[in-house]
């Protein structure tokens, strides 16, 4: 009599398999991290019908799978909605995980309330995500530290250091000054400067009103020095053209500035062409709107894809948190 090994066999048809799928609006970046982790993109298409609705669909299947979903969620706010349909999507289709990777989370400046009788719009979105299904969340330098408490599931929290530390290495000749374009930026600022050993500075600006400053001032001496600032975040880009030349004013020899998100609305590019900045260095959380002869890309796509591999193999990442 032949009895056949049914455990045996099982056990090999319930592997848990990964898929990685983009939104429109991260596409490109996708690919790259696909390619890096050692996969192909799954298939995903976006239907969109005549009054401009939406409907994303996956053309393969995703039962029993880890589906890692990758989408920047800038404006317009349908690369939000289109995330949140694709993790129901995959939900509905019986995926094993839902892993949201947001290498730029929107509305991240919205974390708190800062005048009476406004939303919190990082709060929002959270509780959307959680709604929708997920079972946790990658994304990179949120504006606010605090938004991962957000979140009722695990939030891995990368950061640009990792990539910019050894881009500012290169261009270390001695001469540098770390500085932050403001206050709220001094604590990343000073993690730098102290792992590379090198001095401080601090813009210290006010606001008349969003996306507009008003006056700023520097703290400490630039003087001959090369300046290094470093953001979460470039969007109109007033403040950082704005220290950039002030730097200079105050005898500065040269200003670099290194952003994660290239938000880069209204003025930005003008504003860069005319300011006293060097270089611009940006990663490809947003797509460049486009190319200009101050700005230069460097990809997260690596991080991202090893990232998630150590994840699927259940193995630390903290090795890729150097500030």
């Amino acid at each position: 009599m032949k009895f056949t090994n049914f455990a045996s066999s099982n056990k090999k048809d319930m592997s848990v398999g990964v898929k990685i799928f983009a939104g429109e609006a991260s596409r490109e970046l996708a690919e790259k991290v696909a390619a890096s982790y050692g996969s192909q993109l799954g298939d995903c298409k976006v239907t969109t019908f005549s009054d401009g609705e939406f409907q994303p669909s996956y053309e393969e299947t995703v039962r029993g799978m880890d589906v890692f979903i990758i989408q920047s969620t800038m404006p317009p706010a349908d690369n939000l909605f289109e995330l949140l349909l694709m993790v129901d999507a995959a939900k509905r289709a019986s995926a094993r995980k839902i892993i949201v990777v947001i290498p730029y989370f929107g509305f991240a400046r919205q974390d708190r309330k800062d005048k009476p009788r406004v939303a919190i719009g990082a709060k929002l979105v959270a509780n959307m995500l959680m709604a929708a299904g997920i079972d946790r969340i990658m994304t990179m330098d949120l504006h606010a530290d605090q938004i991962q408490g957000f979140f009722e599931v695990p939030v891995d929290h990368l950061y640009g250091s990792t990539i910019f530390q050894p881009e500012i290495e290169k261009i270390n000749n001695g001469n540098l000054i770390m500085a932050a374009p403001d206050a709220g930026g001094t604590k990343r600022s000073n993690s730098y400067a102290k792992r590379l050993e090198i001095g401080l500075a601090i813009c210290h600006k006010q606001r008349r009103k969003p996306n507009e400053v008003a006056e700023m001032t520097v703290i400490g001496d630039v003087a001959g020095k090369d300046v290094i600032l470093v953001d979460d975040m470039c969007d109109t880009a007033g403040t950082l053209t704005k220290a950039a030349d002030l730097f200079m004013e105050k005898g500065a020899l040269s200003v670099r500035a290194f952003c994660t998100h290239a938000v880069l609305s209204g003025p930005a590019f003008e504003r860069i062409t005319n300011s006293s900045i060097t270089e611009l260095i940006v990663t490809d959380t947003i797509p460049l709107k486009q190319q200009h002869d101050k700005i230069r890309v460097i990809s997260v796509a690596n991080l991202f894809g090893d990232v998630i591999k150590k994840m699927v193999n259940n193995q630390s990442i903290s090795s890729h948190f150097i500030i």
